[in-house]
């Protein structure tokens, strides 16, 4: 809001004594003043051209009101700061509905100019007519700008200020769309909100987590047109410290360039969806997220869902997968550790590679003939299960995340 105290031009209005007969022709005139004004704005500022209607029915009335509260002010030299308040308000009453209207602050300015200029020619010529003397005239010069300045500089405050106010309100549909979007929200209920937001849906929102402190740098990269949500995400618990980008429209390339440019992040993407199913690609960023945690609290790279589908399926269910690897792998319950680790190891990468036993000599950088005692070792143990695809199938899965990254039963 603007204040109400005296500026400048109350200071020079002080000092300002304009003869009642001389104030009355001024009074006068105010109409027809008004009238030009708002029409050298409509022939010399392009933007109002557009909105003849509305400056001739709004912008024409607060002119007059506008002058009429100068004249006031400049004919009550013992209180010259009392309509000020109110022309103020006015004045950032203004600048608020231009804002709103869409016009610039620029056009908003040229029409002060241009309008103070008409103004100041007509008063003056009816201030000489009526007998004002050149000092006079050149004091009431001064009032004029001095008014003009005011008013504008209230104008200016009112627009800014509906322009931050507009952007925060845009701001908080956008991140209520993004929550609606990450938590899954009915398709009907996020489409409506998609609307209110002015947001036009991608065919596809990729959702990428960020550590708090590289949002900014983060949001460099993507899509202008990408939400985020740096509150209220859900299922976060308050030591996680992400804040979610929902990129559209993430193809492959530009999916492999974003990699490349956060590689140093510690982000994790998401997989592209369709961008009503986002809370999708939310939950296995999320998850994936926390599996990367778990492994290296100190990671740092970006890390592609896509590229570890199978680690992300094999650690759905980090107690299942124990369960399995305790039944699967209990035929070695018996050995010693290290005994244990390097038939593990060998039987993983057999299985991996195919039964080549040159492969799986270079895996383990062992002799060949090892790799051949050793698995003579696992038939003894295994018998002819390691012949059965369905025990074949439950080794695969129980040793398909290398030992250093076994998930045990909690």
């Amino acid at each position: 809001m603007v204040t109400t105290a005296s500026g400048t031009a109350a200071e020079h209005a002080a000092e300002l004594s304009i003869p009642a007969a001389v104030q009355s022709e001024l009074k006068r005139a105010l109409p027809q003043v008004a009238a030009d004004a708002v029409q050298a704005i409509i022939v010399e500022v392009p933007s109002y051209a557009e909105a003849r209607d509305y400056l001739v029915g709004n912008i024409e009335s607060a002119v007059q009101v506008a002058l009429g509260s100068f004249l006031t002010m400049a004919a009550r030299s013992d209180d010259p700061s009392s309509p000020l308040g109110p022309a103020r308000q006015a004045s950032y009453a203004l600048g608020r509905g231009e804002a709103r209207s869409g016009r610039s602050m620029d056009a908003l300015l040229s029409a002060y100019r241009i309008g103070a200029r008409v103004s100041w020619r007509e008063l003056s010529a009816v201030g000489v007519k009526a007998g004002m003397s050149a000092p006079l005239l050149a004091q009431f010069a001064e009032l004029v700008f001095a008014y003009i300045d005011e008013l504008s500089a209230a104008s200016v405050a009112g627009h800014a200020d509906e322009l931050a106010t507009a952007e925060r309100s845009q701001e908080r549909r956008l991140e209520r769309l993004a929550l609606d979007l990450v938590r899954g929200a009915s398709d009907e209920v996020t489409t409506r909100r998609a609307e209110r937001a002015d947001w036009a849906p991608p065919t596809t929102v990729t959702v990428l987590l960020v550590p708090d402190e590289r949002l900014h740098q983060a949001r460099a990269l993507v899509d202008p047109r990408s939400l985020f949500l740096s509150e209220d995400l859900p299922d976060l618990a308050a030591s996680e410290d992400f804040v979610a980008l929902l990129v559209p429209d993430l193809r492959a390339p530009a999916r492999r360039r974003l990699l490349r440019s956060l590689r140093d992040y510690g982000c994790v993407l998401g997989p592209a969806r369709p961008w009503l199913q986002t809370a999708s690609s939310y939950r296995r960023a999320l998850r994936a997220a926390r599996l990367v945690a778990a492994e290296n609290p100190t990671h740092a790279t970006a890390y592609d869902t896509d590229a570890h589908l199978a680690e992300l399926v094999l650690s759905a269910d980090p107690e299942a997968l124990g369960d399995l690897r305790a039944r699967i792998l209990k035929p070695l319950d018996d050995l010693s550790p290290s005994a244990r680790e390097k038939l593990v190891e060998t039987l993983r990468l057999w299985l991996l590679l195919g039964g080549r036993r040159e492969a799986v000599a270079a895996g383990l950088f062992v002799h060949p003939q090892t790799v051949r005692y050793r698995m003579g070792q696992l038939r003894e143990l295994f018998g002819d299960d390691l012949d059965d695809p369905l025990v074949v199938l439950d080794l695969v899965m129980a040793l398909g995340v290398p030992a250093a990254q076994e998930t045990g039963t909690p």
